[in-house]
């Protein structure tokens, strides 16, 4: 049986912007799903972040200032939960769905380490896996399509109902019925095992991450570094 006709957890994040190092989480939702996409569970997360969290993100999730003031939970209790949940998972070897993963788990990892708290790859005793990334896998079996591939244009392109866009629980139910179709869709990644097919992952984003910089630099920015390491980028002590 391949990864797809599994279990799978599917995880997401709404924040505070697109910086790893400086934003921060104002929501979370992890899923556990069935092997026909039926919900077994769900667990969420509203987050105080401790900073104001600017016009542009709060119009594109949908959460202000003055309703995580109110509302939220403190910021290091729900994310120590919510690495643990995440610990949880990947310690019972339950395949983890991530919408380019290399953001959402770099600014987890990023929240841990502001907080104090143990960060995902110091509970595993190594990096999170096995992760399953809907961007990554859609970029390696389908190189060359023209368009977007935010998780909108890829829910339509295969077909998968997308209730609710940027809202975290939405969004994580949409990655994984992507990520399934792509394992029905591609004989190639539906492999039987979840750590061959990360280990794939990592070869296809290096690959991608330098074709993106070979183009950048072809495009007059010389200079231009993309991160190959997926699916969480290294810390930097002083980034």
């Amino acid at each position: 049986m391949s990864w797809h006709q599994g279990l799978l957890v599917s995880f997401d994040l709404e924040t505070t912007g697109t910086d790893v190092e400086q934003d921060r989480i104002v929501t979370a939702a992890l899923l556990r799903l069935e092997g026909d996409g039926r919900p077994a569970a769900k667990l969420t997360w509203l987050v105080d972040p401790g900073v104001p969290i600017p016009d542009e993100a709060a119009a594109i999730h949908g959460i202000s200032t003055a309703y995580v003031q109110e509302h939220g939970r403190p910021p290091a209790t729900a994310i120590e939960e919510i690495t643990e949940a995440l610990a949880d998972a990947l310690r019972a070897e339950i395949p983890l769905v991530v919408m380019n993963a290399r953001y959402d788990l770099s600014l987890l990892d990023r929240e841990c380490r502001r907080h104090g708290l143990r960060t995902l790859t110091e509970r595993l005793g190594h990096a999170p896996a096995p992760v399953i990334d809907p961007l990554v896998l859609d970029k390696h079996v389908d190189r060359y399509r023209k368009g977007k591939r935010a998780l909108q244009a890829l829910c339509g392109h295969y077909g998968v109902r997308l209730d609710g866009a940027h809202e975290a629980g939405a969004d994580a139910a949409a990655a994984a019925g992507v990520a399934r179709r792509i394992g029905e869709k591609y004989p190639a990644v539906a492999l039987p095992s979840p750590r061959a097919l990360h280990t794939l992952q990592e070869q296809a984003a290096a690959e991608q991450a330098a074709s993106f910089q070979a183009y950048l630099r072809r495009s007059g920015d010389p200079r231009a570094i993309v991160e190959p390491a997926w699916p969480l980028i290294p810390y930097q002590a002083g980034a």
